[in-house]
């Protein structure tokens, strides 16, 4: 029996539309090739040569000389980060104080999105604005403000001692605890958002039948709402962790001398020092030390997904 072949309009659609599809994937491929790929490669490359006092202030990895290309790789710029308790100290404490403002942004903002997604319908939205509105004014004016709130003569300061609470003013701008306030409040939005869109989705008719069956609240929240919220929390705590361990404006301005993260001596390497290759072999170790969160972050979620599934 004959089978007729596809008809010619039909094969076209179809090429149209496999077109597209490798279009609208090859669109955020070429971004990340773009934006991601090519600038780690050339940090890669610039953190495996010596620095020099020249423009650019590194060694070629690739060097032509009589017909003769050679390729000349220096990994003693890593060697050195192990050896160098400084770079160690930086990185623990950038670690520390990321993992101390997301446990904050978790206290805090979890409450705030439980009770925004328990709000009526028509508050949620007004809630949501109020959360995102700080987000629209600049980040730099923001932390300026915290400034002026924490400084000896600040707000809080001021308060406190109209208060009669304090007999001198505290100790507050400049200190571990100022980094850490400012990176809660900064990053608290990244926080609240992926809980409540997790929250909101919550079936309400299995509180109902833990309720019929007798559970307390406080029962029920630890037994069904906390663990079928346990995707926002973990994509809230890596929007936070993420980026606070990379962290410079806010320590800058709101650290002192005792407060040591990697983004302030990513900073005086590149641009005080103008050790290119020391502070590149920074960033890239930096780089390999958040893979793990983001590896253990998609293998939850690709569980998560196959038992969806």
């Amino acid at each position: 029996m004959n089978v007729n072949p596809t008809p010619a309009p039909l094969t076209a659609r179809v090429r149209t539309l496999l077109f597209h599809r490798r279009v609208l994937f090859g669109i955020p491929f070429a971004w990340l090739l773009l934006f991601f790929l090519l600038p780690f490669a050339l940090i890669l490359k610039i953190s495996l040569t010596s620095a020099v006092m020249a423009i650019p202030p590194y060694e070629p990895v690739f060097r032509l000389a009589e017909n003769t290309l050679s390729v000349v790789v220096n990994f003693g710029n890593y060697l050195f980060l192990l050896s160098d308790s400084l770079y160690i100290a930086a990185y623990w404490g950038s670690v520390k104080t990321a993992l101390i403002s997301t446990i904050a942004c978790l206290l805090i903002g979890y409450p705030m999105a439980y009770a925004m997604a328990r709000a009526p319908k028509h508050w949620q939205l007004v809630l949501l604005l109020l959360v995102m509105l700080p987000s629209w004014t600049s980040f730099l004016i923001r932390v300026y403000a915290w400034m002026g709130i924490l400084g000896n003569q600040g707000l809080l300061n001021s308060f406190l001692l109209w208060l009669g609470l304090i007999d001198e003013p505290l100790k507050m701008l400049n200190t571990n605890f100022a980094v850490i306030l400012g990176i809660t409040y900064a990053y608290l939005p990244f926080m609240v958002l992926p809980i409540f869109t997790n929250l909101v989705k919550l079936d309400l008719r299995l509180l109902e039948a833990a309720s019929d069956l007798g559970c307390r609240s406080i029962t029920t929240f630890w037994a069904i709402t906390l663990p079928l919220s346990k995707a926002g929390i973990l994509a809230g705590c890596m929007l936070v962790f993420i980026p606070a361990v990379g962290e410079f404006v806010i320590p800058e301005l709101l650290g002192g001398p005792d407060t040591l993260m990697i983004g302030k001596v990513l900073w005086e390497e590149f641009f005080n020092n103008r050790d290119w290759p020391v502070a590149s072999a920074l960033a890239i170790v930096m780089l390999a030390l958040l893979l793990v969160p983001i590896v253990l972050f998609h293998r939850f979620q690709s569980r998560e997904m196959s038992k969806n599934g």
